[in-house]
Protein backbone atom coordinates (compact mmCIF):
# COMPACT_ATOMS: atom_id res chain seq x y z
CA UNK A 1 0.00 0.00 0.00
CA UNK A 2 2.67 2.67 1.20
CA UNK A 3 4.36 1.83 -2.81
CA UNK A 4 0.75 2.29 -4.27
CA UNK A 5 0.78 6.15 -2.24
CA UNK A 6 4.29 6.63 -3.20
CA UNK A 7 4.22 6.43 -7.29
CA UNK A 8 0.35 7.45 -7.28
CA UNK A 9 1.29 10.92 -5.18
CA UNK A 10 3.10 14.44 -5.94
CA UNK A 11 6.08 12.47 -7.59
CA UNK A 12 3.66 10.64 -9.96
CA UNK A 13 2.50 13.97 -11.34
CA UNK A 14 6.25 15.24 -11.71
CA UNK A 15 7.30 12.36 -13.91
CA UNK A 16 4.03 12.71 -15.76
CA UNK A 17 5.29 16.17 -15.98
CA UNK A 18 8.74 15.24 -17.42
CA UNK A 19 7.56 12.95 -19.83
CA UNK A 20 5.42 15.13 -21.23
CA UNK A 21 8.10 17.92 -21.43
CA UNK A 22 10.34 15.68 -23.50
CA UNK A 23 7.66 14.85 -25.89
CA UNK A 24 7.44 18.12 -26.43
CA UNK A 25 10.89 18.37 -27.35
CA UNK A 26 10.88 15.63 -29.35
CA UNK A 27 7.90 17.00 -31.80
CA UNK A 28 9.33 20.50 -32.20
CA UNK A 29 12.87 18.57 -33.18
CA UNK A 30 10.38 16.01 -35.75
CA UNK A 31 9.00 19.36 -36.72
CA UNK A 32 12.57 21.06 -37.60
CA UNK A 33 14.06 19.56 -40.62
CA UNK A 34 17.25 17.77 -40.64
CA UNK A 35 20.38 19.78 -40.27
CA UNK A 36 18.82 22.77 -39.47
CA UNK A 37 17.87 24.94 -36.15
CA UNK A 38 14.20 26.02 -35.47
CA UNK A 39 12.75 28.67 -32.90
CA UNK A 40 9.37 30.69 -32.91
CA UNK A 41 10.74 33.31 -35.22
CA UNK A 42 14.18 31.85 -37.08
CA UNK A 43 15.26 28.85 -38.95
CA UNK A 44 18.44 28.19 -39.27
CA UNK A 45 20.10 25.78 -41.78
CA UNK A 46 24.12 25.57 -41.81
CA UNK A 47 25.51 22.66 -41.48
CA UNK A 48 26.67 20.36 -44.72
CA UNK A 49 26.06 17.11 -43.26
CA UNK A 50 23.35 15.52 -44.11
CA UNK A 51 22.12 18.96 -45.37
CA UNK A 52 19.05 19.61 -46.82
CA UNK A 53 17.85 18.58 -50.52
CA UNK A 54 14.31 21.30 -50.30
CA UNK A 55 13.60 24.04 -48.77
CA UNK A 56 12.74 23.42 -45.66
CA UNK A 57 9.27 23.30 -44.25
CA UNK A 58 7.44 22.94 -40.77
CA UNK A 59 5.11 20.67 -40.08
CA UNK A 60 2.02 23.24 -39.55
CA UNK A 61 0.73 20.77 -36.27
CA UNK A 62 3.84 21.56 -33.74
CA UNK A 63 4.46 25.19 -35.46
CA UNK A 64 3.08 28.54 -36.35
CA UNK A 65 5.04 28.95 -40.10
CA UNK A 66 2.97 32.08 -39.90
CA UNK A 67 5.24 33.29 -37.11
CA UNK A 68 8.63 33.00 -39.15
CA UNK A 69 10.04 36.49 -39.55
CA UNK A 70 13.79 35.01 -41.00
CA UNK A 71 15.21 32.29 -42.55
CA UNK A 72 19.15 31.47 -43.10
CA UNK A 73 20.50 28.68 -45.26
CA UNK A 74 24.13 28.30 -45.63
CA UNK A 75 26.88 25.64 -47.31
CA UNK A 76 23.51 23.59 -48.80
CA UNK A 77 25.05 22.55 -52.09
CA UNK A 78 22.02 19.90 -52.76
CA UNK A 79 19.49 22.48 -52.60
CA UNK A 80 18.35 23.52 -56.09
CA UNK A 81 15.29 24.44 -56.21
CA UNK A 82 12.85 26.54 -55.06
CA UNK A 83 9.48 25.71 -55.93
CA UNK A 84 6.13 27.99 -55.79
CA UNK A 85 4.82 26.52 -52.62
CA UNK A 86 7.95 25.94 -51.12
CA UNK A 87 7.24 29.98 -49.19
CA UNK A 88 3.68 30.70 -49.32
CA UNK A 89 3.24 29.46 -45.59
CA UNK A 90 5.91 31.87 -44.47
CA UNK A 91 3.74 34.84 -44.47
CA UNK A 92 5.06 36.76 -41.60
CA UNK A 93 8.94 36.48 -44.05
CA UNK A 94 11.13 39.27 -43.71
CA UNK A 95 14.77 38.33 -44.30
CA UNK A 96 15.37 35.14 -46.80
CA UNK A 97 19.21 34.18 -47.18
CA UNK A 98 20.59 31.39 -49.30
CA UNK A 99 24.39 31.76 -49.59
CA UNK A 100 27.14 29.04 -50.55
CA UNK A 101 24.28 26.63 -51.92
CA UNK A 102 23.64 25.04 -55.19
CA UNK A 103 20.44 27.35 -55.71
CA UNK A 104 19.79 27.07 -59.54
CA UNK A 105 16.24 27.81 -60.08
CA UNK A 106 13.39 29.80 -58.49
CA UNK A 107 9.55 30.01 -59.70
CA UNK A 108 8.17 33.16 -60.57
CA UNK A 109 5.40 33.08 -58.00
CA UNK A 110 7.37 31.65 -55.22
CA UNK A 111 7.10 34.90 -53.29
CA UNK A 112 3.43 35.92 -54.24
CA UNK A 113 2.25 35.64 -50.99
CA UNK A 114 5.56 37.30 -48.89
CA UNK A 115 4.02 40.84 -49.12
CA UNK A 116 6.60 41.25 -45.99
CA UNK A 117 9.41 40.40 -47.61
CA UNK A 118 12.52 43.12 -47.22
CA UNK A 119 16.03 41.60 -47.33
CA UNK A 120 16.62 38.52 -49.80
CA UNK A 121 20.49 37.34 -50.08
CA UNK A 122 21.17 34.89 -52.86
CA UNK A 123 25.12 35.23 -52.50
CA UNK A 124 27.57 32.34 -54.45
CA UNK A 125 24.58 30.04 -55.77
CA UNK A 126 24.40 28.81 -59.16
CA UNK A 127 21.76 31.06 -60.72
CA UNK A 128 22.06 31.73 -63.95
CA UNK A 129 18.94 33.56 -65.19
CA UNK A 130 16.42 35.36 -62.69
CA UNK A 131 13.18 37.02 -63.87
CA UNK A 132 12.16 40.63 -62.41
CA UNK A 133 8.91 38.84 -62.38
CA UNK A 134 9.88 37.18 -58.85
CA UNK A 135 9.96 40.23 -56.91
CA UNK A 136 7.85 42.95 -59.30
CA UNK A 137 5.40 43.23 -56.07
CA UNK A 138 7.68 43.19 -53.15
CA UNK A 139 8.81 46.37 -51.82
CA UNK A 140 12.33 45.32 -51.12
CA UNK A 141 15.24 47.85 -49.84
CA UNK A 142 17.46 45.12 -50.25
CA UNK A 143 17.97 42.37 -53.04
CA UNK A 144 22.28 40.73 -53.02
CA UNK A 145 22.96 38.69 -55.99
CA UNK A 146 26.93 38.84 -56.38
CA UNK A 147 28.59 35.61 -57.17
CA UNK A 148 25.67 34.26 -59.41
CA UNK A 149 26.73 32.60 -63.32
CA UNK A 150 24.19 34.98 -64.66
CA UNK A 151 24.22 34.33 -68.60
CA UNK A 152 24.69 37.69 -70.36
CA UNK A 153 20.67 38.03 -72.00
CA UNK A 154 17.92 40.55 -72.27
CA UNK A 155 16.47 38.09 -69.12
CA UNK A 156 18.91 39.98 -66.63
CA UNK A 157 19.03 43.02 -67.95
CA UNK A 158 16.36 44.16 -65.21
CA UNK A 159 19.16 44.16 -62.75
CA UNK A 160 21.33 46.08 -64.18
CA UNK A 161 18.31 48.84 -64.63
CA UNK A 162 17.42 48.49 -60.87
CA UNK A 163 21.06 48.81 -59.83
CA UNK A 164 21.07 52.32 -61.99
CA UNK A 165 17.84 53.57 -60.87
CA UNK A 166 17.96 52.18 -56.99
CA UNK A 167 21.67 52.14 -55.89
CA UNK A 168 22.15 50.20 -52.55
CA UNK A 169 23.75 51.77 -50.17
CA UNK A 170 27.02 49.10 -50.79
CA UNK A 171 27.30 48.34 -54.86
CA UNK A 172 27.19 45.24 -56.08
CA UNK A 173 29.73 44.03 -58.70
CA UNK A 174 27.64 41.80 -60.54
CA UNK A 175 29.11 39.62 -64.18
CA UNK A 176 27.43 37.87 -66.30
CA UNK A 177 29.01 35.02 -68.74
CA UNK A 178 28.69 35.84 -72.57
CA UNK A 179 28.49 32.84 -75.43
CA UNK A 180 32.45 32.62 -74.88
CA UNK A 181 32.77 32.57 -71.30
CA UNK A 182 33.83 35.13 -70.88
CA UNK A 183 33.23 37.30 -67.99
CA UNK A 184 31.61 40.74 -68.47
CA UNK A 185 30.41 43.24 -66.08
CA UNK A 186 26.56 43.89 -65.68
CA UNK A 187 27.42 47.47 -65.43
CA UNK A 188 28.81 47.79 -69.13
CA UNK A 189 26.10 45.35 -70.47
CA UNK A 190 25.23 46.30 -73.84
CA UNK A 191 21.69 43.96 -75.53
CA UNK A 192 20.44 45.00 -78.89
CA UNK A 193 16.86 45.11 -78.55
CA UNK A 194 16.44 45.14 -74.84
CA UNK A 195 15.48 48.20 -73.25
CA UNK A 196 12.58 49.91 -71.10
CA UNK A 197 9.05 50.26 -72.12
CA UNK A 198 6.74 53.19 -72.37
CA UNK A 199 3.09 53.85 -71.86
CA UNK A 200 0.97 56.62 -72.83
CA UNK A 201 -2.76 57.30 -71.60
CA UNK A 202 -4.75 59.90 -73.45
CA UNK A 203 -6.19 61.69 -70.08
CA UNK A 204 -3.61 63.80 -68.41
CA UNK A 205 -6.70 65.45 -66.45
CA UNK A 206 -10.03 63.72 -65.37
CA UNK A 207 -13.23 65.47 -64.37
CA UNK A 208 -16.23 64.15 -64.75
CA UNK A 209 -20.32 64.01 -62.80
CA UNK A 210 -21.38 61.72 -60.86
CA UNK A 211 -23.42 59.10 -62.80
CA UNK A 212 -21.67 59.79 -66.11
CA UNK A 213 -19.40 57.95 -68.23
CA UNK A 214 -15.73 57.50 -69.08
CA UNK A 215 -13.30 55.77 -71.44
CA UNK A 216 -9.81 56.17 -71.31
CA UNK A 217 -7.47 55.02 -73.91
CA UNK A 218 -3.75 53.86 -73.66
CA UNK A 219 -0.64 53.21 -76.07
CA UNK A 220 2.65 51.54 -74.83
CA UNK A 221 6.00 50.53 -77.49
CA UNK A 222 9.12 48.70 -76.34
CA UNK A 223 11.55 46.17 -77.60
CA UNK A 224 10.70 43.54 -76.48
CA UNK A 225 7.22 44.32 -77.12
CA UNK A 226 5.49 45.26 -73.86
CA UNK A 227 2.43 43.77 -72.23
CA UNK A 228 -0.55 46.21 -71.41
CA UNK A 229 -2.55 46.24 -68.22
CA UNK A 230 -4.72 48.67 -66.18
CA UNK A 231 -4.09 49.15 -62.15
CA UNK A 232 -7.30 50.50 -60.90
CA UNK A 233 -6.76 50.06 -57.48
CA UNK A 234 -9.48 49.72 -55.35
CA UNK A 235 -12.34 51.04 -58.06
CA UNK A 236 -15.87 51.18 -56.98
CA UNK A 237 -17.43 52.17 -59.85
CA UNK A 238 -18.02 49.60 -62.84
CA UNK A 239 -15.33 49.29 -65.19
CA UNK A 240 -13.88 47.18 -67.96
CA UNK A 241 -11.09 47.25 -70.75
CA UNK A 242 -9.74 46.04 -73.83
CA UNK A 243 -6.32 45.12 -74.93
CA UNK A 244 -5.42 44.37 -78.77
CA UNK A 245 -1.24 44.09 -78.41
CA UNK A 246 0.18 47.86 -77.86
CA UNK A 247 -3.43 49.95 -77.41
CA UNK A 248 -5.61 49.52 -74.76
CA UNK A 249 -9.10 50.69 -73.82
CA UNK A 250 -10.63 51.67 -69.90
CA UNK A 251 -14.46 51.86 -70.00
CA UNK A 252 -15.89 52.99 -66.62
CA UNK A 253 -19.87 53.61 -65.89
CA UNK A 254 -22.18 54.81 -63.47
CA UNK A 255 -19.24 56.93 -61.84
CA UNK A 256 -19.44 57.00 -57.89
CA UNK A 257 -18.34 59.73 -56.05
CA UNK A 258 -16.90 57.56 -53.37
CA UNK A 259 -13.80 57.09 -56.46
CA UNK A 260 -13.63 60.86 -56.60
CA UNK A 261 -9.63 61.58 -55.97
CA UNK A 262 -8.79 57.71 -56.98
CA UNK A 263 -5.35 57.41 -59.31
CA UNK A 264 -5.79 55.12 -62.67
CA UNK A 265 -2.66 53.39 -64.36
CA UNK A 266 -2.05 52.36 -67.49
CA UNK A 267 1.51 49.79 -67.10
CA UNK A 268 3.45 48.56 -69.73
CA UNK A 269 6.30 45.45 -68.71
CA UNK A 270 8.49 44.06 -70.51
CA UNK A 271 11.54 41.48 -69.38
CA UNK A 272 13.46 44.60 -68.56
CA UNK A 273 10.85 46.75 -66.41
CA UNK A 274 7.89 49.02 -66.53
CA UNK A 275 6.01 51.99 -67.06
CA UNK A 276 3.04 53.53 -66.44
CA UNK A 277 1.22 56.83 -67.26
CA UNK A 278 -1.14 57.62 -64.34
CA UNK A 279 -4.44 59.84 -64.30
CA UNK A 280 -6.64 61.08 -60.89
CA UNK A 281 -10.52 60.68 -61.30
CA UNK A 282 -11.68 63.87 -59.92
CA UNK A 283 -15.85 63.52 -59.50
CA UNK A 284 -17.90 65.92 -58.61
CA UNK A 285 -21.27 65.56 -56.94
CA UNK A 286 -24.21 67.09 -54.50
CA UNK A 287 -23.54 67.77 -50.83
CA UNK A 288 -24.65 65.15 -48.80
CA UNK A 289 -24.65 65.69 -44.82
CA UNK A 290 -23.60 62.16 -43.38
CA UNK A 291 -23.74 62.70 -39.64
CA UNK A 292 -25.01 65.60 -37.36
CA UNK A 293 -25.33 64.99 -33.72
CA UNK A 294 -26.71 66.93 -30.86
CA UNK A 295 -24.18 69.39 -29.16
CA UNK A 296 -21.55 67.56 -27.10
CA UNK A 297 -19.13 69.62 -24.78
CA UNK A 298 -15.42 70.05 -24.25
CA UNK A 299 -13.43 73.21 -24.00
CA UNK A 300 -16.16 74.21 -26.33
CA UNK A 301 -19.73 72.90 -26.88
CA UNK A 302 -19.72 71.36 -30.16
CA UNK A 303 -22.28 70.49 -33.06
CA UNK A 304 -20.21 67.68 -34.79
CA UNK A 305 -21.18 67.74 -38.91
CA UNK A 306 -19.68 65.66 -41.44
CA UNK A 307 -20.06 67.00 -45.04
CA UNK A 308 -19.48 65.19 -48.37
CA UNK A 309 -19.58 66.90 -51.46
CA UNK A 310 -17.18 68.17 -54.68
CA UNK A 311 -16.78 70.94 -55.30
CA UNK A 312 -16.40 71.92 -51.92
CA UNK A 313 -19.89 73.01 -50.57
CA UNK A 314 -21.30 76.48 -48.93
CA UNK A 315 -22.37 76.14 -45.46
CA UNK A 316 -25.30 77.81 -43.84
CA UNK A 317 -26.66 76.98 -40.26
CA UNK A 318 -30.23 78.15 -39.08
CA UNK A 319 -31.05 78.94 -35.87
CA UNK A 320 -35.11 78.06 -35.19
CA UNK A 321 -36.00 78.84 -38.93
CA UNK A 322 -33.67 82.07 -39.18
CA UNK A 323 -30.03 82.52 -40.19
CA UNK A 324 -27.81 82.18 -37.97
CA UNK A 325 -25.49 85.03 -38.47
CA UNK A 326 -21.79 83.74 -37.23
CA UNK A 327 -19.83 85.31 -34.49
CA UNK A 328 -16.22 84.72 -32.66
CA UNK A 329 -18.90 82.99 -29.86
CA UNK A 330 -20.47 80.93 -32.54
CA UNK A 331 -18.95 79.72 -35.80
CA UNK A 332 -17.86 76.72 -38.17
CA UNK A 333 -14.90 75.48 -37.40
CA UNK A 334 -13.68 72.10 -39.71
CA UNK A 335 -11.11 70.37 -38.04
CA UNK A 336 -10.48 67.22 -40.71
CA UNK A 337 -10.85 67.27 -44.65
CA UNK A 338 -10.38 63.62 -46.33
CA UNK A 339 -10.30 64.82 -49.75
CA UNK A 340 -14.09 65.75 -50.63
CA UNK A 341 -15.30 64.75 -46.81
CA UNK A 342 -14.97 67.46 -43.96
CA UNK A 343 -15.41 66.83 -40.39
CA UNK A 344 -15.96 69.79 -38.10
CA UNK A 345 -18.42 71.60 -35.48
CA UNK A 346 -20.79 74.22 -34.83
CA UNK A 347 -18.44 75.73 -32.01
CA UNK A 348 -20.34 77.57 -29.16
CA UNK A 349 -18.69 79.67 -26.71
CA UNK A 350 -20.61 79.63 -23.12
CA UNK A 351 -24.11 79.35 -24.65
CA UNK A 352 -26.74 79.21 -22.13
CA UNK A 353 -30.38 78.26 -22.00
CA UNK A 354 -31.03 81.39 -24.81
CA UNK A 355 -29.40 79.22 -27.00
CA UNK A 356 -31.79 76.45 -27.00
CA UNK A 357 -33.38 75.12 -29.56
CA UNK A 358 -33.46 73.63 -33.46
CA UNK A 359 -30.11 73.97 -35.37
CA UNK A 360 -30.46 73.18 -39.06
CA UNK A 361 -26.98 72.86 -41.58
CA UNK A 362 -27.61 73.61 -45.09
CA UNK A 363 -24.93 72.54 -47.53
CA UNK A 364 -24.65 73.84 -51.08
CA UNK A 365 -22.19 73.55 -54.11
CA UNK A 366 -23.57 74.35 -57.85
CA UNK A 367 -25.10 70.24 -58.34
CA UNK A 368 -27.18 70.49 -55.33
CA UNK A 369 -27.94 71.03 -51.53
CA UNK A 370 -28.60 68.86 -48.71
CA UNK A 371 -30.40 69.60 -44.93
CA UNK A 372 -30.15 68.27 -41.46
CA UNK A 373 -31.64 69.23 -38.30
CA UNK A 374 -30.99 68.48 -34.64
CA UNK A 375 -32.64 69.95 -31.29
CA UNK A 376 -29.75 71.36 -28.58
CA UNK A 377 -30.33 71.82 -25.28
CA UNK A 378 -27.64 73.82 -23.40
CA UNK A 379 -29.09 74.16 -20.27
CA UNK A 380 -32.68 74.99 -18.01
CA UNK A 381 -34.11 78.58 -18.08
CA UNK A 382 -33.38 79.74 -14.33
CA UNK A 383 -36.18 78.69 -11.75
CA UNK A 384 -37.39 75.64 -13.85
CA UNK A 385 -35.46 72.28 -13.70
CA UNK A 386 -33.66 71.02 -16.59
CA UNK A 387 -35.65 68.68 -17.66
CA UNK A 388 -34.95 65.73 -20.19
CA UNK A 389 -37.02 67.53 -22.91
CA UNK A 390 -37.45 71.07 -22.29
CA UNK A 391 -40.36 72.72 -24.17
CA UNK A 392 -38.43 75.61 -26.36
CA UNK A 393 -39.83 78.73 -25.92
CA UNK A 394 -40.60 80.71 -28.90
CA UNK A 395 -38.21 83.39 -29.47
CA UNK A 396 -38.36 85.90 -32.62
CA UNK A 397 -35.19 86.47 -34.29
CA UNK A 398 -34.00 88.76 -36.96
CA UNK A 399 -33.02 87.48 -40.50
CA UNK A 400 -30.21 89.84 -41.95
CA UNK A 401 -29.65 87.98 -45.00
CA UNK A 402 -27.65 85.02 -46.14
CA UNK A 403 -24.43 84.68 -44.98
CA UNK A 404 -22.82 81.34 -46.73
CA UNK A 405 -19.82 79.80 -44.99
CA UNK A 406 -17.56 77.84 -47.27
CA UNK A 407 -16.49 74.63 -45.91
CA UNK A 408 -13.13 75.59 -46.43
CA UNK A 409 -13.08 78.46 -44.31
CA UNK A 410 -13.37 77.95 -39.92
CA UNK A 411 -15.31 81.55 -39.53
CA UNK A 412 -17.64 83.50 -41.73
CA UNK A 413 -17.21 87.18 -41.56
CA UNK A 414 -17.66 87.89 -45.37
CA UNK A 415 -21.53 89.62 -44.71
CA UNK A 416 -21.35 93.66 -45.04
CA UNK A 417 -24.14 93.60 -43.26
CA UNK A 418 -23.11 93.46 -39.53
CA UNK A 419 -23.73 90.59 -37.79
CA UNK A 420 -25.51 90.07 -34.56
CA UNK A 421 -23.49 89.46 -31.45
CA UNK A 422 -25.93 86.29 -30.28
CA UNK A 423 -23.70 85.29 -27.53
CA UNK A 424 -23.36 89.40 -25.96
CA UNK A 425 -27.15 89.87 -26.49
CA UNK A 426 -27.91 86.79 -24.89
CA UNK A 427 -25.68 87.44 -21.86
CA UNK A 428 -27.17 90.66 -21.12
CA UNK A 429 -30.02 89.07 -21.49
CA UNK A 430 -29.59 86.25 -19.18
CA UNK A 431 -27.97 89.14 -16.63
CA UNK A 432 -31.38 91.17 -17.18
CA UNK A 433 -33.33 88.21 -15.58
CA UNK A 434 -31.24 87.54 -12.90
CA UNK A 435 -31.05 91.19 -12.19
CA UNK A 436 -34.85 91.33 -12.08
CA UNK A 437 -35.08 88.11 -9.90
CA UNK A 438 -32.46 89.92 -7.17
CA UNK A 439 -34.72 92.55 -7.18
CA UNK A 440 -37.87 90.90 -6.69
CA UNK A 441 -36.49 88.73 -4.16
CA UNK A 442 -35.21 91.56 -2.07
CA UNK A 443 -38.83 93.99 -2.40
CA UNK A 444 -40.56 90.11 -1.30
CA UNK A 445 -37.83 90.24 1.57
CA UNK A 446 -38.67 93.76 2.52
CA UNK A 447 -42.14 93.22 2.78
CA UNK A 448 -42.27 90.67 4.51
CA UNK A 449 -39.96 91.88 7.39
CA UNK A 450 -42.52 94.92 7.85
CA UNK A 451 -45.45 92.20 8.09
CA UNK A 452 -43.29 90.57 10.98
CA UNK A 453 -42.80 93.79 12.99
CA UNK A 454 -46.71 95.30 12.51
CA UNK A 455 -47.84 91.52 13.74
CA UNK A 456 -44.85 92.21 16.43
CA UNK A 457 -46.96 95.39 17.41
CA UNK A 458 -50.26 94.24 17.56
CA UNK A 459 -49.45 91.41 20.07
CA UNK A 460 -47.57 93.62 22.44
CA UNK A 461 -48.21 94.38 25.83
CA UNK A 462 -49.01 97.95 25.18
CA UNK A 463 -51.43 97.24 22.85
CA UNK A 464 -52.82 100.27 20.41
CA UNK A 465 -52.20 102.08 22.83
CA UNK A 466 -48.43 102.39 23.13
CA UNK A 467 -48.36 103.33 19.79
CA UNK A 468 -49.74 106.97 19.09
CA UNK A 469 -50.41 108.16 15.90
CA UNK A 470 -52.07 111.69 16.57
CA UNK A 471 -52.08 113.72 19.30
CA UNK A 472 -55.43 115.00 20.67
CA UNK A 473 -55.74 118.51 21.12
CA UNK A 474 -58.81 119.51 23.89
CA UNK A 475 -60.97 122.07 21.55
CA UNK A 476 -62.03 124.23 25.62
CA UNK A 477 -59.36 125.60 27.24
Amino acid sequence: MSSWTRWHGPAMAQLWGFCWLIVGFWRAALACPTSCKCSASRIWCSDPFPGIVAFPRLESTSADPENITEIYIANQKRLEIINEDDIEAYVGLKNLTIVDSGLKFVAHKAFLKNSNLQHINFTRNKLTVLSRKHFRHLDLSELILVGNPFTCSCDIMWIKTLQETKPSPETQDLYCLDENSKNISLANLQISHCGLPSANLAAPNLTVEEGKSITLTCSVAGDPVPNLYWDVGNLVSKHMNETSHTQGSLRITNISSDDSGKQISCVAENLVGEDQDSVNLTVHFAPTITFLESPTSDHHWCIPFTVKGNPKPALQWFYNGAILNESKYICTKIHVTNHTEYHGCLQLDNPTHMNNGDYKLVAKNEYGKDEKQISAHFMGWPGIDDGANPNYPDVIYEDYGTAANDIGDTTNRSNEIPSTDVADKTGREHLSVYAVVVIASVVGFCLLVMLFLLKLARHSKFGMKGFVLFHKIPLDG
